[in-house]
C-alpha cells in the first residue's frame, strides 16, 4: 500500500502582533531606514577604494548586505498584513521564510565571529594583520559564512518540510520560524529537539567565541554581538516557551538588530563617516 502523505495544511495563518496602525506607520518607518542605511554602507564600502581594499570595512559591507535581507524575509509582507483581517501565508512561503531567516541569520553569526577575529588580529599582532587578514582570506571567510549558513538552513528545512502537519494551522507570531512550526506537526514536538541542535551549536559555540575575542577588541563590537546573540540564545535555546517576550525578541532580532548594526559600527568611524560625505558629494556634483 502506498504512504499517505499525511500533511492536509496547505496554509497557515499569522497571529501576528497587534492591530495598531500606529505601530504599522513606526514599523515601515523603521524598515525604510534600516534597508536604506545598510544600503548606503554597502554602496559607501564599494565605492571607497580605500574601503574596499581594507578587511573591516570589507567585513563590514558584507555585514550590511545580510542585515538587509534579515530586515526584508518577513517586514514587508508583516506590515501588508496590517491591512489584511486574515494573515495567510501558503505551506511553500512559509518554508522559504525559514530557510532564509536560518540561512541569513547563521551567515551572520559566523560573520560576526569572523568581525571579532578581525578586530583581535588588527589589535594583539598589528604587524602581521594585513598579512593574516589578506583579501583572499577575507573573501574565504565569507564564503565560509555563506555555506555554513546555507548547510545549517537546509538541513533544517529539509526535517521540517516532511513533517506530517495534519492542524492546527495558527503561528504565533508575524513569521513563520522553526519552533513555532514544529509545534504543528501532528506528533511530539520534543521528538524533533535534534532539529534545533545545529542552531544551538551555533549559538553556543559563537556567543562564546565572538563575546571572548570581542572583549579584548573593542565596545561596539561586543555591542553588536550581545544584540544578536542574546535574543537569538533566548529563542533557540529555549525553543518551546510560552512567553510573550519571545514576540518582542523576533521584532528585535528581524528588525532592530539590522538597524542597529549600521549604527554601532559607524556613528563613531570617522573613515566611513568621511567617505560618506565623499559619496555624497560626488553625488551632489554629478547631478
Amino acid at each position: 500500500m502506498e504512504e499517505v502523505n499525511q500533511s492536509v495544511v496547505s496554509e497557515f495563518i499569522f497571529l501576528g502582533l497587534c492591530d495598531s496602525w500606529d505601530l504599522q506607520a513606526f514599523l515601515l518607518v523603521i524598515y525604510v531606514v534600516t534597508v536604506l542605511g545598510n544600503l548606503i554602507i554597502v554602496v559607501t564600502v564599494i565605492s571607497d577604494p580605500h574601503l574596499h581594499s581594507s578587511p573591516m570595512y570589507f567585513l563590514l559591507g558584507n555585514l550590511s548586505f545580510l542585515d538587509i535581507w534579515l530586515a526584508s524575509f518577513a517586514t514587508p509582507k508583516m506590515i501588508r498584513d496590517f491591512l489584511s483581517d486574515q494573515k495567510l501565508i501558503s505551506f511553500r512561503g512559509c518554508m522559504a521564510q525559514i530557510f532564509f531567516l536560518h540561512f541569513v541569520g547563521g551567515a551572520e553569526m559566523v560573520l560576526l565571529v569572523t568581525m571579532a577575529y578581525d578586530r583581535y588580529v588588527a589589535i594583539c599582532k598589528p604587524l602581521h594583520y594585513l598579512t593574516v587578514m589578506s583579501r583572499r582570506t577575507c573573501v574565504g571567510l565569507v564564503l565560509v559564512s555563506w555555506v555554513i549558513g546555507f548547510v545549517h538552513s537546509i538541513s533544517q528545512v529539509a526535517f521540517t518540510v516532511n513533517l506530517p502537519y495534519c492542524g492546527p494551522n495558527e503561528v504565533d507570531s508575524f513569521f513563520c520560524d522553526l519552533p513555532l512550526v514544529i509545534k504543528l506537526a501532528c506528533l511530539d514536538t520534543y521528538c524533533f529537539l535534534l532539529l534545533l541542535i545545529s542552531y544551538t551549536v551555533i549559538l553556543i559555540t559563537g556567543a562564546a567565541g565572538g563575546v571572548s575575542k570581542a572583549l579584548s577588541t573593542c565596545s561596539a563590537h561586543i555591542m553588536a554581538v550581545t544584540l544578536f546573540f542574546g535574543p537569538c540564545i533566548f529563542i533557540y535555546v529555549w525553543p518551546f516557551s510560552r512567553f510573550s517576550v519571545d514576540k518582542l525578541l523576533s521584532v528585535f532580532y528581524t528588525i532592530f538588530t539590522p538597524l542597529l548594526n549600521p549604527l554601532i559600527y559607524t556613528l563613531r568611524n570617522k573613515e566611513m563617516k568621511i567617505s560618506m560625505k565623499k559619496l555624497r558629494k560626488r553625488h551632489v556634483t554629478f547631478h
